[in-house]
């Protein structure tokens, strides 16, 4: 099934919506409207120096909850006397 992209003339929200056949048009998940236009779909494309960006900003974000996990299982700890 293709994916296509919308956007709905009534309230302005952009969707990706699964089609079955061409003539199909699904609805607006925001305000089920069927005012809808079809958008160009662009490939994504995959490089090294796209790669390297999103390895960086998973690593950032990785970093970033597992300072947040320790923080609050030290609070936890601290608030909470298991005897």
């Amino acid at each position: 099934m293709p994916i296509y992209d919308y956007i709905c003339s009534d309230c302005q929200e952009a969707f990706e919506a699964w089609v079955r056949k061409e003539k199909d048009v699904p609805a607006c998940p925001s305000c089920e409207g069927a005012n809808l236009e079809k958008q160009l779909s662009m490939p994504q494309v995959h490089s090294a120096g796209t790669k390297a960006r999103s390895m960086k900003a998973a690593k950032k974000r990785d970093a970033s909850q597992a300072a947040e996990n320790t923080y609050t299982q030290q609070q936890y700890e601290l608030n909470h006397d298991d005897h």
